[in-house]
């Protein structure tokens, strides 16, 4: 052992016993002695540290035996706790003693004991120290004034060493080892909820060293994250996404946190989906094309899971909604190139779906709907080796953006022309991106024929539920199959119901005869809901085409 090592063994000794003398009574004398000492102490504290950071756990036990003595005895002497220089260097003492892998139960004991101390040591000013409240009293504080003071100081003073660790990081001298910040790390677990320590949390989570591998402990990944989804903890935003890139884990727990939350909720409420998505913060953690490459892959993995389930798809076009609205906010000028976000897409195509359609004149919806038709069937259709994608890449890709997806039937039966091939192609595909040509140009054939029966009834002032029912197929004595694509239908039928003027007179007739099943009844209601969404968004004049879908939503949801 060297002279230093022995002269401090020494010391310790000395100040353990010293400690136990000042612990045992509370004399006016007893005090005195404090203060006359505290300096030396103090001194020795810092002595101690910086031979303790050279050291691992098990050497500094072996080389200081009575060093965890002398350092509980230091956490409860409320006159030495009563200094926020201190406090600090008795955090940065006892995480020195901390195993980074505890090997077996006693070294997992000692961990649990000494974040015990440090919870006692960073909250102890939230009681009333008889000793302490002597002092502070004569110059004029309160303890509801002095002790969060002092505890907020001794935060700041760990929050400046990072920062300056993180500015010194090629000045040895003055630069923080790797082992003392993954020591605080692991002190601050049980403590990352409490408002006080809120600055060290996020100081922690935005510090970055030079070291090739993570150094600061899962479990404090895990405590914050999870405190931030139970809203136990209030972080900037930019905090949040650093811990999502640097903790895999906790951004995979955050998205099923997210779907938990969509699952419990009331189906076919987009307002209230927006307001989870945007709640989570993962719109905005999204525009770092890490993250967002992460929870796209979540959706995907969702949306085969659930054989593509509406729900799932009114989510996905939500949260990109949400998400393009924060890269606006965020990137006046994009940082990133779309391509890292969409990497199997067409980055013309990508830039053309960006084009929100409220940007854009109403008259113009339905030309640049045949352009996005055109560009996706020349990537779907193309066969050539090298292609861009295939059919589902390309399908994943528009149903993102739902301001166009949701609007292509309406368009094709809102149109007074010959229903444009490229629009009823862009819906067969969009409805079922698996089918093969022939079956595809089936449901174009199909849709066009119904489209072609409902328009020369649009302008009918009075209608029947029984003949919309035949004009859609849905009935027809005369030919008795079923439609290949019932949905699609039932959707062409409600868009007539809301928009022909005789439809609104027959509107409730033909959703009963419609709503045979739960499965359809719940289909009609997330497409009321959706419309009324996306009229919302667009800032959609009809007046009474809006106030038919709110009263027809509000019935079947009470019937549900």
């Amino acid at each position: 052992m060297s002279q230093d090592s022995r002269d401090l063994s020494s010391d310790c000794q000395f100040w353990t016993w010293k400690l136990s003398l000042w612990n045992q009574t509370s004399t006016l004398e007893s005090q005195q002695d404090v203060c006359l000492h505290l300096p030396k102490f103090q001194e020795f504290l810092r002595q101690m540290y910086e031979a303790l950071k050279e050291m691992d756990s098990k050497t500094v036990i072996e080389r200081f035996p009575t060093i965890d003595q002398l350092l509980a005895k230091s956490c409860w002497n409320p006159f030495v706790l009563a200094y926020d220089e201190s406090q600090k260097i008795l955090v940065w003492c006892l995480c020195c003693l901390i195993n980074k892998e505890p090997q077996n139960s006693g070294e997992l004991k000692l961990n649990s004991w000494i974040q015990n101390l440090l919870s006692h040591i960073l909250s102890a000013f939230r009681f009333d120290i008889k000793e302490v409240d002597l002092f502070s009293h004569d110059l004029g504080f309160t303890p509801v004034d002095y002790y969060p003071g002092l505890l907020k100081n001794m935060v700041l003073s760990l929050v400046s060493e990072l920062r300056e660790n993180h500015l010194n990081e090629f000045n040895t001298q003055r630069r923080m080892a790797p082992e003392r910040v993954t020591s605080l790390s692991q002190v601050c677990v049980p403590l990352v909820t409490l408002p006080d320590f809120e600055p060290l949390v996020e100081a922690l989570l935005t510090y970055h060293g030079h070291e090739p591998q993570e150094i600061l402990g899962p479990e404090f990944f895990e405590a914050v994250n999870e405190a931030f989804l139970l809203k136990k903890i209030s972080l900037p935003t930019s905090a949040i996404i650093c811990l999502w890139l640097r903790h895999l884990p906790s951004l995979e727990k955050a998205m099923l946190h997210l779907f938990e939350k969509l699952v419990s909720s009331e189906k076919n409420f987009l307002k209230k989906i927006e307001c989870f998505i945007k709640d989570s913060l993962l719109p905005q953690a999204a525009c770092h094309p890490a993250i967002f490459r992460i929870v796209d892959e979540m959706f995907r993995y969702v949306l085969l899971e659930t054989d593509g389930a509406p729900e799932v798809l009114a989510a996905v076009q939500v949260f990109t909604q949400c998400f393009v609205e924060a890269l606006e906010k965020q990137n006046k000028q994009l940082k990133f190139a779309l391509k890292t976000y969409f990497p199997y897409a067409s980055p013309s195509l990508v830039m053309v779906l960006l084009q929100y359609p409220k940007d854009i004149p109403q008259g113009l919806w339905c030309q640049s709907l045949k352009h996005i038709s055109e560009m996706l069937r020349e990537i779907v259709e193309d066969q050539t080796p090298g292609s861009c994608g295939v059919p589902f890449e390309s399908w994943f890709l528009f149903i993102h953006f739902g301001g166009w997806a949701d609007m292509v039937a309406e368009q094709l039966l809102m149109s007074d022309s010959e229903p444009p091939e490229a629009l009823l192609w862009l819906l067969a595909f969009s409805s079922s991106p698996h089918d093969g040509t022939h079956q595809r140009t089936q449901t174009m054939v199909e849709v066009k024929a119904v489209l072609c029966r409902l328009r020369k009834l649009f302008q009918s002032p009075t209608l029947s539920g029984r003949e919309l029912q035949v004009a859609a197929g849905e009935s027809n004595d005369a030919d008795p199959r079923l439609p290949a694509c019932p949905q699609l239908v039932r959707r062409l039928l409600l868009i007539f119901l809301l928009w022909a003027p005789g439809g609104h007179m027959v509107a409730r007739e033909v959703i009963t005869l419609m709503a045979q099943t739960d499965e359809i009844t719940h289909e009609i209601i997330g497409f009321l809901d959706q419309t009324l969404y996306r009229w919302d968004h667009l800032c959609m004049e009809a007046s009474q085409s809006r106030v038919l879908a709110r009263e027809l939503l509000k019935e079947l949801r009470d019937q549900v």
